[in-house]
């Protein structure tokens, strides 16, 4: 069984993969509790079968329009007119998906057809066969939050303006992001401090979450 906060289609707003059309599991729970997190991911969730979940995932990969406020694509709004191309890229986030995703999860979506991309703080270790591992380490900012994993694809670093990222720097993996701290209280972000310290730090590249700024998911 597997407890979902939501399935939706939306393009992905950070790192590598940014403006990509992607379809995002969301699981709920999570092991950590960060000061700046600002995703519900303790709210009310759906307890789902693998069947289910994969049901739920192949009625919403069609490919459909979507608007600035209607990000959310159920096959109730696919119009008659409009061609049905299969969105073949899925982000598995939360929460933590690492509590959760598992090799009988990972091996039906690829029978589905799916590129798996995941999100995660690194802190539980990951069943074979993930083709993108976004590694987001947390042990900056909250105790026993230690990264297990080897690797990553992309290793994306909260930058608060008072941790240091450049240890991350020797972590492997093929591309290192700093992305901005939002203040989900003020509605604010460090930016300007950000650029700043990337401007003087040339092996880190900026993250930013743009889905915020396009009012998306």
């Amino acid at each position: 069984m597997y407890f979902v906060n939501e399935i939706f289609v939306s393009l992905q707003g950070e790192g590598y993969w940014t403006g990509t059309l992607m379809v995002f599991l969301r699981f709920a729970g999570c092991n950590l509790r960060c000061p700046f997190c600002d995703t519900a991911h303790t709210s009310p969730s759906t307890p789902m079968t693998l069947d289910e979940l994969l049901k739920a995932v192949a009625e919403i990969s069609p490919l459909t329009p979507f608007g600035r406020n209607d990000n959310v694509v159920s096959t109730s709004v696919i119009s008659s007119g409009v061609e049905k191309s299969p969105i073949r890229r899925i982000c598995l986030t939360g929460g933590e998906p690492g509590l959760q995703v598992d090799g009988a999860l990972v091996e039906a979506l690829h029978a589905a057809g799916f590129t798996i991309h995941i999100e995660t703080n690194g802190t539980r270790p990951l069943p074979p066969g993930i083709n993108w591992i976004t590694l987001s380490p947390k042990s900056d900012f909250v105790p026993d939050a230690s990264v297990v994993l080897q690797r990553a694809d992309e290793l994306k670093l909260v930058f608060t303006g008072t941790n240091n990222p450049d240890p991350w720097l020797e972590f492997p993996a093929e591309h290192h992001f700093l992305q901005p701290c939002f203040d989900a209280a003020e509605g604010t972000s460090n930016t300007a401090g950000t650029v700043a310290y990337i401007l003087s730090h040339p092996s880190w590249r900026l993250s930013l979450q743009t889905h915020r700024l396009l009012g998306l998911r």
